[in-house]
């Protein structure tokens, strides 16, 4: 895998929890009525219009629940589906296909639902500089899926997780005792340590920005909940100094005057916590 947080490990780790909690001690509703050696061919459709993500993992979990079902792929990961689109056809043994069903299409659907959104976003600030960055505002243990589907969708990573980064945000820099304090204090833990990750401070208004540029050893600066006017300023002074993220409940119809700002980045944490899972069934062809 490309992402780094997506390894062989991480993924198969996931997908045994997940089939553990939907399956239980067994499919009972399989079990009693469909002989063990039933086969059928079954075709995932798209009953909403998308950008589809989840394909490659879905077929990870049809051949850890069962090795032997085949897929006939339709289409790919980061491809727009229309309603009645086949997505792809699934063959074997159909206990096998309705045991993991479940489990593709709640990947597959929130997934999908996190590409689309991501893709609108990004369409949105087409021809700006500007690149689409998540957040950590994930669903607890499937954070690697849905960063996956941001990528899917063409936006762009911000840090997987806590130790990826050194991120100050308000109330670090109040706890601390004010940006140039708390900025000193990061300087002394990277030495002390011997870390050399980056560091991003938020700012919430131009005279922390403008304390800020006293400081050194700071990559990224956040502003955040600024108006477009503040933000243009912000721009201007910093310049090239340091790149520059802005965030803080950004929409679909405000970002593209955002990106306009000058900026560089837009976190959007909507991509994560308030996307609508794209609608997907899958149906047995006897």
């Amino acid at each position: 895998m490309s992402l780094q947080y997506l390894s062989e490990i991480t993924i198969n780790s996931l997908i045994r929890l997940a089939l553990s909690e939907d399956v239980g001690e067994g499919d009972h509703s399989s079990l009693s009525c469909i002989p063990e050696d039933n086969t059928s061919t079954a075709i995932l459709l798209a009953k909403a219009s998308g950008v589809i993500a989840g394909i490659s993992l879905s077929e990870r979990i049809f051949l850890m629940v069962d090795e032997s079902l085949r897929f006939n792929t339709k289409t790919r990961d980061g491809k727009h589906v229309k309603v009645g689109d086949v997505i792809m056809e699934i063959s074997g043994n159909s206990r096998s296909i309705l045991k993991a069903e479940r489990l593709v299409l709640n990947c597959m659907q929130r997934m999908s639902g996190i590409a689309t959104l991501t893709s609108e976003y990004v369409q949105a600030v087409a021809g700006t500089k500007v690149k689409i960055l998540d957040t950590r505002k994930t669903t607890p243990n499937f954070r690697p899926f849905e960063k996956w589907a941001v990528v899917i969708g063409g936006g762009t990573n911000h840090r997987y997780n806590l130790a990826d980064m050194i991120m100050l945000k308000d109330n670090h820099i109040d706890c601390a005792g004010g940006i140039e304090q708390a900025v000193a204090n990061v300087k002394s833990y990277k030495k002390d340590n011997n870390l050399s990750i980056g560091v991003e401070v938020e700012t919430r208004d131009l005279d922390e920005v403008k304390q800020l540029l006293k400081c050194e050893g700071v990559q990224r600066v956040m502003l955040d909940n600024m108006t477009n006017e503040e933000m243009a300023e912000a721009v201007s002074l910093i310049g090239d100094k340091m790149e520059i993220e802005a965030s803080g409940g950004i929409t679909l119809e405000t970002i593209k005057s955002v990106a306009e700002t000058g900026v560089d980045f837009i976190s959007v944490g909507a991509l994560t916590h308030s996307y609508k899972s794209l609608d997907l069934s899958l149906v047995i062809k006897m």
